[in-house]
């Protein structure tokens, strides 16, 4: 299993005139704005939503931009000059300034709306009005939608300001956690995972925020200090910004009789999601409900892939809410987000995600999401009885796809063509006994080794003799059946293309953004160019600072082995 990139575009976007040209706003353009909206975009007030698709709202610019960072590989693969992320409009814009903006680039943003649900279960009462009809982005703000090399993008501020969504908060994002947004997205991608992508990074030099967080080495769970933190602004991007919790929302409307253009509203919001996310996959000859039999194929087939995927490289989402799920299927909210360390099937980074949200339990909470997409698609199926009933055998399939993706998975990373039941529940509990370090392990055993010495690096504490025994036995049946399928020196090479060699580690990832908010960027831009290539060996300067063991001093502390959400 290897992820090679896309070909690289050669630059040809080299002025902001020509990115403006660019533009194409089929969402606003297609969809229904919210009837009650203003104009001119400032809407920044909570406030109830009851009908259409979005909000347009103008974002707020920060107060003295300042470049932080931007995403060398993903400007390459649109054919944007790097130049133009130093471009004074183009900083403007993507800084929340959007008056920069001239035709046929608009300036106004646009918020979405959506539901929440949590492990299949709808919520209200979290929203202060308590009817659902506050629940959106609440400082997400789309500001440009366009074709760029045939494909179309959507690039969304994150801390823009507020929306009519926030729900009485600020609308804004601090720096700390904009960077590790920021080098999560693009570090994502080089994994091969599917993910929203990094644009651009900007920093107020004179605006800041306060937050709750950790003092310096508190073991505490929960943020004991307020900080001042700089407001930035980071931009990702994606096809589209879709979510399962936006098409609940359309579909408890329609349920509700919210209005007379609920389901029609439904129908819209899930025939745009076709057209931006589905569109090469399904057939457009096919009728309605036939479109949809084979788009809760194609998006049980993206998401069972996506969690596999998120368990081989150790990720863990930490509040995989509906809301949080994407309907392109591809991993989106950098927010309670960690890298498994020392391996714990129960590994939660977040302190308010709890066990459901946990390493291991992501097939499940999938599952959950999935069948809140699955039941609010349904909705539009109810003339149609063959439709619905194969659309129905899509959801009922879900589980079995679901463990299939992850055994073919755990198969990958072992270097087996199929799946080994005891042999892998073997492996997890030595493990877990032997408190092996995730990402070391699996890389060392790329290797192929013979003894177990070899694989002791990756040990976070020292085995008894009847330990290493176990292990010796382990390896032995492991080596045996690898051997059984073929070419060593070729099953260790796919196996190390699979298992990154460089994984995010919390503790290395906090100093660049410590760094950065006395305004030195150079440990971020350190990290980019590290984490851009995580399955290749590199420089042993490189190996000696990023693959190690987490030391003894970041076990338990806050803003490192756990964080809160504030951001």
């Amino acid at each position: 299993m290897s992820y090679p990139s896309k070909p690289s575009a050669e630059p040809c976007v080299t002025t902001f005139d020509e990115f403006v040209h660019l533009a194409d706003y089929s969402l606003m353009d297609t969809l229904n704005a919210d009837p009650d909206a203003t104009v001119d975009g400032d809407d920044h007030r909570p406030r109830q939503v009851f009908s259409g698709h979005f909000v347009p709202v103008t974002p707020m610019p920060l107060a003295d931009p300042e470049y932080v960072a931007h995403s060398r590989t993903f400007f390459k693969e649109l054919g944007l000059s790097d130049e133009l992320a130093f471009n004074e409009k183009f900083r403007r814009v993507f800084s929340g300034d959007l008056s920069a903006a001239h035709e046929p680039m608009r300036q106004v943003g646009w918020a979405t709306g959506y539901a929440l649900s949590i492990y299949g279960t709808e919520y209200t009462q979290n929203c202060p009005f308590g009817t659902g009809n506050g629940y959106g982005d609440g400082r997400a703000i789309s500001v440009f939608e366009g074709i760029i090399n045939g494909q179309r993008w959507e690039m969304q501020l994150k801390g823009g300001g507020p929306t009519p969504y926030c729900r009485g908060g600020d609308g804004r994002a601090v720096l700390r956690s904009s960077v590790r947004e920021f080098l999560a997205q693009d570090y994502m991608q080089a994994l091969g995972v599917p993910t929203s992508r990094s644009l651009t990074l900007y920093v107020s030099k004179s605006e800041t925020v306060t937050r709750p967080w950790y003092s310096q080495d508190s073991y505490s769970i929960d943020p004991d200090v307020l900080v001042d933190n700089p407001v930035a602004i980071s931009t990702r991007v994606a096809p589209s910004f879709l979510r399962v919790g936006q098409l609940e929302l359309f579909a408890r409307r329609t349920r509700s009789n919210a209005h007379p253009k609920a389901l029609e509203e439904l129908s819209m919001i899930v025939s745009h999601l076709i057209e931006r996310e589905y569109k090469s996959d399904i057939n457009q000859s096919l009728g309605f409900a036939h479109q949809l039999v084979e788009l809760a194929k194609l998006f049980r087939q993206r998401l069972t892939s996506l969690v596999a995927n998120w368990l081989r490289v150790g990720y863990c989402q930490g509040n995989f809410n509906s809301d949080n799920c994407t309907a392109g299927g591809f991993t989106l909210d950098y927010g309670p987000f960690g890298f498994c360390e020392k391996f714990d099937p129960w590994f939660q980074p977040w302190t308010g995600g709890g066990e459901h949200f946990s390493f291991f339990n992501q097939p499940i909470a999938a599952e959950a999401n999935y069948y809140m997409f699955w039941k609010a698609v349904r909705l539009l199926l109810t003339e149609d009885a063959e439709a619905l009933e194969q659309f129905d055998e899509v959801g009922r399939g879900f589980s079995e796809v679901m463990q299939k993706q992850i055994q073919k998975m755990w198969a990958d990373k072992l270097g087996l063509t199929e799946y080994h039941p005891k042999l892998f529940e073997k492996l997890m509990q030595l493990m877990t006994d032997s408190e092996v370090d995730y990402t070391i392990f699996f890389r060392e055993l790329s290797h192929i080794p013979n003894d177990i010495s070899a694989l002791k690096k990756s040990f976070y504490i020292k085995t008894s003799p009847q330990l290493d025994e176990q292990w010796q036995s382990w390896l032995k049946s492991w080596r045996d059946l690898v051997i059984n399928d073929g070419n060593l020196a070729e099953i260790s090479t796919r196996m190390k293309q699979t298992n990154p060699k460089y994984t995010w580690r919390e503790w290395l990832i906090a100093p660049a953004y410590q760094q950065a908010m006395q305004g030195d960027y150079t440990l971020v831009e350190e990290l980019q160019e590290v984490l851009s290539y995580p399955y290749d060996e590199q420089s042993q300067d490189v190996e000696d600072k990023y693959y190690r063991l987490r030391p003894k001093a970041f076990f338990n502390t806050g803003g490192v082995s756990h964080y809160s959400c504030s951001s």
